[in-house]
């Protein structure tokens, strides 16, 4: 069995063909996908996904894109941690791509959330981009090796991914690694350890090779691991077992 680790089933775009998406999923044996939190007002919705299929499980949290929205707190987060089938804490992180300075209130939301997972115990779905440092060092300053997690739709360099595995964190790999050009990401794939690698679609984003540029769903996370196996000159089940281990592994709350 294959599992997502990462994806947006209750987006719009992928929520309006539920049925036909579960149903791919089921054909290339992907069992288990964990739909991701981005803001709070949104979060009843993937409560409607999880509790209506078993196979399915969210987490909470705010995306720090996401500038004009309700801001979270370490209570609020924790509370809602606490639903069965809620198995993480974000998705959270910093992402300097698209905004600019002063980004204080994305630092002061990325702790927030560090600190809800340390008091909950949930493990942190980090999202970084053009701000590999400052994720490092925050995570450092608020101890997040105490409840680990996973760098999600991970693209930078395979020495961020090693300051990521030291504090206790997985990497996961996108359909990006699919991607011809993506040079870096596959020195990352080769590298990081087996026990420490997770696989995902982000979708509806991020489509892998031979679909890039189409809408993506979580039944293609296997062009994923095909690639990561190709990579690493490892078969595709040793991909799917470990990959799956890991996921579950990581997500205590998610056994089946």
């Amino acid at each position: 069995m294959f599992v997502d680790s990462h994806c947006h089933l209750d987006f719009p775009e992928l929520s309006q063909d539920l049925d036909n998406i579960l149903d791919k999923m089921k054909l290339n044996n992907v069992g288990r996908a964990l739909c991701v939190s981005v803001n709070l007002p949104d979060w009843p919705r993937i409560i409607a996904l999880i509790e209506k299929y078993p196979h399915l499980v969210g987490s909470v949290g705010v995306h720090p894109d996401y500038e004009d929205t309700p801001e979270p707190t370490v209570d609020m987060l924790c509370e809602h941690a606490r639903h069965p089938k809620i198995v993480a804490i974000g998705e959270t992180g910093l992402d300097y791509y698209r905004l600019s300075e002063p980004l204080d209130w994305q630092r002061d939301r990325f702790r927030v959330h560090i600190k809800a997972g340390v008091q909950s115990g949930l493990p942190l779905i980090i999202h970084t981009r053009s701000s590999a440092a400052d994720t490092i060092r925050i995570m450092k300053e608020e101890g997040a090796h105490q409840c680990g997690g996973v760098m999600h739709c991970f693209t930078e360099t395979w020495e961020v991914a090693q300051a990521a595995i030291e504090q206790n964190f997985y990497i996961s790999l996108s359909g990006i690694v699919t991607f011809k050009n993506a040079h870096q990401l596959h020195e990352v794939a080769q590298k990081v350890p087996l026990e420490r690698l997770l696989i995902e679609t982000d979708s509806p984003y991020l489509a892998p090779v031979p679909f890039r540029g189409k809408l993506n769903d979580p039944s293609k996370v296997i062009h994923v691991a095909e690639k990561i196996a190709d990579l690493r000159g490892l078969t595709l089940k040793d991909i799917e077992e470990a990959s799956t281990d890991n996921f579950f592994r990581l997500f205590r709350k998610a056994q089946p």
